[in-house]
């Protein structure tokens, strides 16, 4: 039985792209609803950006399971993913940019998932 990431492909560049997508996503649903909730807590702005973020986040979680792959490494990919993305945020909504740590630690996090997510094993195939 075939369990790898081309299982559910038509070819290994077009699911690639639409695997970083998905991540891509799922990070604006889950930072974002997460920000709605901090933008209500932590500014005080209304109630409706909690429900919001509710929504977002429930939402969310419906996207990972669109991933052809295992959970386990779909959810490290999203982990490392996801903190890239957050400093991306943090920079374009909150106006703090990234320093140079934050840059080589989001380099090396995206190597990291880089392998776990699309490095073929003997398993997958």
């Amino acid at each position: 039985m075939k369990t790898g990431v081309e299982e559910k492909c038509i070819s290994k560049s077009r699911c690639f792209l639409y695997t970083i997508m998905l991540f891509i996503l799922a990070g604006i649903f889950e930072i974002g609803g997460g920000y709605l909730f901090w933008l209500w807590i932590r500014e005080n702005r209304e109630i409706g950006f909690a429900l919001v973020g509710a929504i977002v986040l429930f939402i969310y979680g419906i996207i990972p399971t669109f991933q052809p792959s295992h959970f386990h490494r779909i959810y490290a990919t999203y982990g490392g993913i996801f903190v890239v993305m957050s400093l991306i945020w943090g920079w374009v909504f909150d106006g703090t940019a990234p320093d140079v740590y934050d840059i080589i630690g989001s380099l090396i996090i995206l190597v990291g998932v880089t392998i776990i997510y699309y490095w073929p094993r003997e398993s997958d195939e």
